[in-house]
């Protein structure tokens, strides 16, 4: 799909993302700089600010980097675009994740300069954009914004996110019932199956089958609110928008996914996607990941991991395993020095699980290096360096070089999840970790990775918690009897080889619950069955099970009905 520039001024444009693909576009258009006002990191698919400067600066654009968190428009966020729009060369281009926060940062800053808000808000208006609660002024009456927005925005149901906990919570409130108005709310285009991506970089999987349509997914019924959450105010009952439109509820579920914190480790997206430095955390990604495996016939492979929490704790050695076996099978194994860089102190948090994986660590003649967290990397140079302590307790820096390097980054909440007064102290939405209930706010509930329960982060997780945190929605409302308990079940396919996979099932404290008999499939062990559990009858359980409400192998705990 081509960019689409959207006119505001003579000398000012506003898009969505803008990619390194589209810098042609944008020079055929006669844009001369731009301005990037999305923060690194809200997506999963989204090129950093680095990757677009590149690809820029190669074709003559001049660019600044104004990242602002969705919603939060403060007066030094409007001074500092109004400086980049007045130090760079016209037209001006400026992107975000929608084109809302540009265009609210340029008609902020002109109505300061004295241009009425009446104007400001029938252009605004007239380039699909409403900026009335913004600007503080009273909705233009011909609209082109989306009027599904304006016609209603109260429902008995809000949720927020739209990947796979929110979808499949959504999916699983629908099942159970048709009569309650919800809404959900995501600006994104499209929808990934994101534990297919390790498939991917081990040249499994096409990157193609691990995405669909957003539209697609959304379950018929649930209206779909196609836009960026901007700030929560629980005691008034709604959600912002970032053009700080109000949506009211009832009550609100709130899933928005976890955010790469790419900018973690110094360097690395000055580097990322070249010089041998890849990661299985991003859409585009994979593939390369697997190119630098394919065509590596000799030298050092290092893979790395960052402090917990992260998303599917499992997956950076995965991408080992897979890796050594391809190499093992080519026949240049021994060519290949291994090294894995855990920031932890084991290779795997449930202890019953590390024997049959050391198997493999040992086949692979892998280098274990724990305690020890990779801060920085220069990929010209192709060095690495890691935090760690000597003897002394003391932390020093060392160093490794490398020919690639499977990288993942530090994980956090999302911006405006960590801004908001959902959060805890670390930053994470503060939930009941039997219930997934808000501790403080009675009618809210979370799930999957933005929450702070002590569950792995893993699809696995949110298939079992959104049929708990909807029952216990409606058992608030005194729809359905008993209140659901989550055990804090996490699954992680440990691929090892190629046809094999250690199946990981566990929940709080690390107790094992595995979903078959052990006769059947011993998750310990590595498996053949596993594999194809993986490989063939998960993907089309996620898209034509979780996400669509049918609740298999979900079977929650109930507390009985008060009499």
């Amino acid at each position: 799909m081509s960019l689409k520039l959207i006119p505001v001024h003579e000398s000012f444009s506003v898009s969505t993302q803008v990619t390194a693909a589209d810098i042609p576009t944008l020079v055929d258009a006669g844009v001369k700089s731009l301005i990037c006002n999305r923060p690194d990191g809200e997506a999963n698919d989204q090129p950093t600010i680095t990757e677009i400067r590149s690809a820029a600066e190669a074709a003559g654009l001049k660019i600044a980097y104004v990242p602002v968190v969705s919603g939060k428009f403060t007066p030094a966020d409007v001074a500092d675009f109004a400086s980049a729009l007045a130090h760079l060369e016209a037209p001006v281009h400026a992107f975000c994740r929608t084109g809302t926060r540009s265009i609210t940062l340029w008609s902020l800053h002109q109505q300061a300069q004295g241009v009425a808000g009446d104007e400001l808000l029938q252009r605004a208006s007239e380039c699909g954009y409403d900026l009335s609660d913004a600007l503080g002024r009273a909705p233009v009456a011909e609209s082109k914004v989306d009027e599904t927005i304006k016609a209603k925005d109260h429902y008995d149901i809000v949720i927020v996110g739209a990947g796979a906990a929110g979808i499949s919570v959504a999916s699983s409130l629908m099942a159970r019932t048709q009569a309650l108005s919800i809404a959900i709310i995501d600006p994104a285009e499209v929808h990934y199956y994101q534990p297919g991506w390790t498939m991917v970089g081990g040249g499994i999987f096409r990157q193609e089958d691990t995405v669909k349509t957003m539209a697609s997914l959304i379950p018929e019924g649930v209206r779909w609110i196609k836009a960026a959450v901007g700030n929560f105010e629980p005691e008034n009952n709604r959600v912002l928008l970032e053009d700080s439109h109000p949506i009211h509820y009832d009550r609100l579920i709130v899933a928005p996914g976890i955010k790469l914190d790419w900018h973690g480790i110094d360097g690395l997206v000055e580097t990322l996607g070249r010089n041998g430095v890849t990661s299985n955390y991003r859409y585009d990604l994979a593939p390369y990941t697997w190119e630098l495996v394919s065509s590596l016939q000799k030298g050092k492979a290092l893979f790395t991991q960052p402090p917990m929490p992260i998303k599917c704790a499992g997956a950076p050695q995965k991408a080992l395993y897979l890796s050594g076996d391809h190499w093992r099978r080519r026949g240049v194994l021994n060519n290949i020095d291994i090294s894995f860089f855990n920031a932890g102190p084991v290779l795997f948090g449930v202890k019953e699980y590390v024997p049959a994986l050391m198997e493999y660590i040992e086949r692979y003649q892998a280098t274990l290096n724990f305690g020890h967290r990779l801060t920085r990397i220069d990929g010209d140079s192709k060095t690495a360096w890691f935090d760690t302590q000597n003897e002394n307790g003391e932390t020093v820096e060392v160093s490794s070089d490398f020919d690639m390097i499977h990288v993942c980054p530090p994980q956090t909440a999302p911006d405006f999840i960590r801004q908001s007064p959902l959060s805890d102290d670390g930053g994470w939405i503060d939930v009941d970790q039997n219930t997934l209930q808000h501790k403080r706010y009675a009618n809210i509930w979370s799930l999957g990775d933005a929450m702070n329960a002590p569950n792995a982060k893993t699809a696995a997780a949110a298939r079992m918690q959104a049929p708990i945190v909807a029952n216990n929605l409606l058992h608030d409302m005194d729809r359905v009897s008993g209140v659901a308990h989550y055990n804090g079940y996490g699954s992680c396919p440990l691929t090892v080889e190629r046809g094999k996979i250690v199946l990981a099932e566990f929940g709080y404290g690390g107790k094992l619950l595995p979903s078959f008999p052990r006769w059947l499939l011993n998750g310990q062990r590595p498996t053949r069955l596993a594999w194809i559990l993986k490989e063939q009858i998960l993907p089309p359980i996620y898209w034509k099970a979780m996400l669509k409400g049918k609740e298999w192998m979900v079977n929650p705990e109930r507390s009985k009905a008060e009499a």
